[in-house]
């Protein structure tokens, strides 16, 4: 599998390199997402959003979407003001390695809940 080739899990998602249709569930997306911010993001460096832009027109043509997915899924983080971009250590989980085994989840992907535990009731009044 090359950098940018996709893991076979996600080849259905993609014709000649280029991205076809996101997946709808979310593991599959949640690993789409990590393919991509490991295969086109350099965790050494900051970018741009017209860098990060021209990254994803490589896979796929709304570009604003996939970095808004990204983004949301804690993969690619930007500044307050939008102007730079930096991929996550949650993104090194989609990057191709020399490993055999599952991948192991250092960080948070996904929304985390701002109410708190389920469990938590409001007092009795």
């Amino acid at each position: 599998m090359s950098a940018h080739e996709p893991p076979a899990t996600l080849a259905a998602f993609f014709t000649d390199g280029h991205l076809t249709s996101i997946p709808r569930k979310p593991a599959r997306r949640t690993a789409l997402l990590e393919h991509l911010a490991g295969s086109l993001f350099d965790p050494a460096r900051s970018y741009t959003e017209q860098e990060v832009n021209e990254a994803l027109l490589t896979v796929h043509s709304d570009t604003s979407m996939l970095r808004r997915y990204l983004v949301e899924a804690l993969l690619l983080t930007r500044t307050r003001d939008g102007s730079s971009y930096r991929r996550t250590a949650a993104a090194d989980l989609g990057a191709p390695t020399d490993r055999t085994g599952p991948a192991t989840r250092t960080a948070p992907v996904g929304p985390i809940n701002p109410i708190g535990p389920t469990d938590a009731h409001p007092p009795a009044a």
